[in-house]
């Protein structure tokens, strides 16, 4: 890597050395805690996979630029400093070993959100030219094309003449003035397309008023797996504009932990403006209109069914009571996982991991860690709502080779509407 490459990671390095970086790099207290709560360091024993490790490079850059001690040794030469070969090493742990879950953040006793630290170094390695091959290239199509996957508008509008000839109704696109915007992942496209007729029918005998956008229909957001803001922000803006071009009242986020993330929590900051409209994951429409009395089934599921918190969405988002409500309003033996909901293991693919093939091996790994909560409980069949997940349990049930069911959570409440 050039001298340029490097001086460009170091200088976003230090750029990225806010106020609350600095406050949880003085304030930890090196206990381990975070090592525990961290499925990479539990399901291999390595203590090179400690979550607070992984942010070492954005530490020494810290104590040699912003302390006292740290910059009188680098004025006497008795601290090493930060190389280029440094941030090789640590690209591995950085983006292989880290899907930004946020369990470590929840334990730590001094309240560091080691995430939040992990994203900021990603914003140096990123800057270095640091950074997977298969995240460089999920999010030079999301820039180029409008989807990590490469999915275009032709491929969507496929499957919508397909819905709408399966299940006969009409999806609206481009509609101005409805209530509601509703994002899709590539993934829910491409892999899982029944979410489309799922939302298009539950809305249909709720009566709610929504579309798609033709211009921003992706959800997923490669900048902050990658750890670019520039290019957060910019993915963040498409959605925007398309919702003020379509006069909506809110965006519905789809089942994805991260576009979720990306457009609710850290959109506004990332455009550095306020939305005009609000932002809602699909669990929280579904449970409004589950609580109005606007979602009637027909029948219930008999076989016991168990949930998996997506991170993003359960943990880091709060969307942690409607998924509940919603299967236990289609469900009759609904079980949880040990450790469910804000406690959750992380399933292993989150943060661009899936993402990164060079990852696949530790991924599969870590999944020892989901087998052992599914285990404790012995579903029939296993709920999550965010597309990236389910291809990662269904891997990681394929390699264990565990005989369970994958549902979608939105699929399964359309599936047993009523027809009145």
């Amino acid at each position: 890597m050039s001298g340029a490459a490097f001086a460009r990671g170091y200088n976003a390095l230090k750029e990225q050395i806010d106020a609350p970086i600095a406050a949880f790099l003085s304030s930890c207290v090196h206990c381990g805690m975070c090592a525990e709560a961290c499925l990479f360091f539990t399901e291999t024993g390595d203590p090179q996979y400690t979550p607070i490790r992984k942010v070492e490079p954005l530490r020494r850059v810290w104590e040699q630029e912003y302390t006292f001690w740290g910059k009188l040794s680098k004025a006497l030469g008795l601290s090493k400093p930060l190389t280029d070969q440094d941030l090789t090493d640590w690209e591995t742990l950085v983006y292989d070993s880290c899907t930004l879950c946020g369990r470590c953040s929840m334990v730590c006793p001094v309240g560091n959100d080691i995430a939040y630290m992990i994203r900021k170094t990603r914003e140096g390695m990123a800057a270095a030219g640091h950074a997977p091959e298969g995240l460089i290239g999920a999010t030079q199509r999301a820039i180029t094309i409008g989807s990590p996957m490469g999915v275009k508008l032709p491929a969507l509008q496929a499957q919508i003449r397909h819905t709408e000839k399966e299940f006969d109704l009409k999806i609206p696109v481009d509609v101005e003035g409805t209530d509601y915007l509703c994002m899709l992942s590539s993934m829910e496209i491409m892999n899982f397309p029944e979410y489309i007729g799922s939302i298009a029918r539950i809305f249909k005998q709720a009566d709610v008023s929504w579309t798609l956008s033709s211009e921003a229909f992706e959800a997923t957001n490669s900048g902050i797996q990658i750890g670019v803001s520039d290019i957060a922000a910019q993915l963040v803006q498409r959605i925007v504009d398309a919702a003020e071009k379509l006069k909506v009242k809110a965006v519905i986020s789809p089942e994805c932990g991260h576009a979720y993330m990306a457009i609710r929590w850290e959109g506004p900051n990332l455009v550095g403006k306020r939305f005009g409209f609000k932002v809602v994951h699909i669990l929280e429409v579904l449970d409004e209109l589950r609580a109005q009395g606007r979602l009637k089934v027909a029948d219930r599921e008999t076989r016991k069914l168990t949930y998996h918190d997506p991170c993003q969405i359960g943990r880091r988002g709060g969307v942690l009571e409607q998924p509940r409500n919603l299967i236990n309003m289609v469900a009759e033996n609904f079980v949880e996982m040990p450790e469910a909901g804000k406690m959750n293991w992380c399933c292993g693919a989150g943060g661009g991991v899936s993402t990164n093939e060079r990852a696949d091996a530790l991924r599969l790994k870590t999944f020892a860690r989901k087998k052992s909560q599914l285990d404790a409980v012995n579903p029939d069949a296993l709920v999550s709502a965010c597309s990236n997940c389910r291809i990662h349990l269904e891997e990681g049930l394929e390699e264990y080779h565990m005989d369970i069911p994958l549902l979608s959570l939105t699929e399964t409440i359309a599936d047993h509407l009523s027809d009145t």
